[in-house]
């Protein structure tokens, strides 16, 4: 008999909010394109990731292996009826058995560009389609993409990146009290899972409820022009490229307003996911948000024309040449997004 795996639960997780909310608005409405998760290792990314498949209904949670191949991830024939009964059948794949749940992808930055191209495509559209090896196969594939990636181990294309509805950043620096409560419930965990699980039945079940009601007043919510309005103004601003931010950002936003039990969106909702969706989107920074701290230049007072003149002198080359000296340096200017320097896997 296969005993089934207990996950850890999503509403015991510590810390880690602005991950569970963005996990939550797309368990609300499916929709938003999934969730991308930045971070070191050891953050329980996939501890998060996994808490989320309960919230579904369905709690269908599928990991796609680093190493799997295209085979592997979209079906094909199955050699079995093929040579023991002459029957030309099609072998689900990865895409398949996700249908209806929550695909997981660890390390999406390393897998093989064919591999990320199937993928975000059926993610957008819902539908596996396999014509190759005299198969002609078409069948549902609407999950929640969850992926997780190092920064420092290599970035995604730009267009794959945009793909991802939600981008959330996790602090690999917690503080000493959140570390010391992060183990105490890892510890607990692990010694009785089921015990653990008993525990937080109440507080997991208040947020599948939650969930489900704010799933349920979602299509109530209107779209309204005014906070479309707003999103396109700060999305232009942010001079993101297409219009993806301003659809996804619009319905995060109403997501949150259901997750509020709101009845209208308000600035309350597009202030609370704007993060979520420019963050990997930006390449000015946000208008709604405070300018990031520069430092000002070095002031010096007023020179004057004999200062000028001995300066200019001074660094004018030398006969002898200018031993030691260094070109300038090329500096980046309005960078995409910061990439935080966490240290590389052994």
């Amino acid at each position: 008999m296969t005993q089934e795996t207990v996950h850890f639960p999503l509403a015991a997780v510590v810390a880690a909010d602005s991950l569970k909310l963005a996990l939550c608005l797309t368990a609300i409405d499916p929709q938003i394109g999934g969730v991308l998760i930045e971070g070191p290792r050891g953050m329980a990314k996939s501890t998060v990731a996994r808490g989320l498949a309960d919230l579904l209904g369905s709690g269908t949670f599928v990991t796609l292996p680093l190493g799997a191949t295209e085979d592997r991830l979209v079906g094909t024939l199955d050699l079995d009826a093929a040579l023991g009964q002459g029957q030309v059948k099609f072998s689900p794949g990865v895409l398949a058995k996700a249908d209806g749940g929550v695909l997981y992808v660890d390390e999406v930055n390393l897998l093989a560009d064919p591999l990320v191209d199937l993928l975000l495509d059926v993610a957008a559209s819902g539908r596996n389609r396999v014509e190759r090896d005299g198969i002609s196969h078409e069948h549902a594939a609407r999950f929640v993409l969850i992926g997780t990636m190092n920064p420092e181990e290599g970035e995604l294309r730009p267009q794959l990146l945009d793909r991802f509805g939600l981008d959330v950043l996790l602090d690999g620096l917690p503080e000493p009290a959140l570390r010391g409560e992060i183990v105490r419930r890892r510890l607990a965990f692990d010694s009785d899972p089921a015990g653990f699980c008993a525990q937080w039945a109440v507080a997991q079940q208040q947020l599948r409820e939650r969930c489900a009601s704010a799933r349920q007043a979602l299509a109530a919510i209107p779209l309204d022009d005014a906070a479309l309005d707003e999103i396109n103004r700060r999305c232009f601003a942010a001079a993101v490229d297409g219009l993806r931010a301003d659809l996804v950002w619009l319905r995060a936003a109403r997501a949150h307003a259901a997750w509020r039990g709101a009845v209208a969106i308000t600035a309350v909702d597009i202030d609370a996911v704007a993060e979520f969706a420019l963050r990997h989107r930006r390449r000015q920074a946000d208008p709604g948000e405070p300018p990031a701290a520069t430092e000002p230049p070095p002031s010096s007072p007023e020179q004057s024309p004999e200062s000028s003149a001995s300066d200019a002198t001074a660094l004018a080359p030398s006969p002898e040449g200018q031993w030691g000296a260094m070109p300038a340096q090329p500096e980046a200017v309005g960078p995409r997004r910061d990439v935080p320097s966490w240290p590389k896997k052994p």
